[in-house]
């Protein structure tokens, strides 16, 4: 995995960063909407430490880091608990986190079943 200075991409989650970021997706409001307008301060905000690099000034664009968190609308709290394990693996995956559509509302399951 690449670090966040060669942009677009960012460290694969740990375990225990997908669970406390898909807890705080699933179920908490304030969380969800300082996700959606700014998923890298989120993230720093949750310690996820590659979060805490470089700009962290609104939603990422193309081509930046943690642009694969970006939605339009974000999923719902019972879209998010229900596709929970499938989230999980994709956020702890080996692979390059550039695939948007992850988290955003009624795109959820036929991205995660692509993989």
């Amino acid at each position: 995995m690449t670090d966040t200075s060669k942009g677009g991409q960012h460290p694969t989650l740990s375990a225990a960063e997908a669970d406390k970021l898909l807890d705080l997706l699933g179920n908490d409001d304030r969380f969800r909407a300082e996700f959606q307008a700014n998923p890298r301060a989120a993230m720093a905000g949750i310690g996820y430490a590659p979060a805490s690099f470089g700009e962290a000034s609104g939603v990422p664009a193309q081509g930046e880091a943690f642009y694969c968190m970006t939605t339009g609308t974000l999923a719902s709290k019972e879209e998010i608990q229900q596709s929970r394990e499938a989230l999980k693996s994709h956020l702890t995956a080996q692979t390059n986190h550039i695939v948007v559509f992850a988290f955003e509302a009624g795109k959820m399951d036929s991205v995660l079943r692509s993989k």
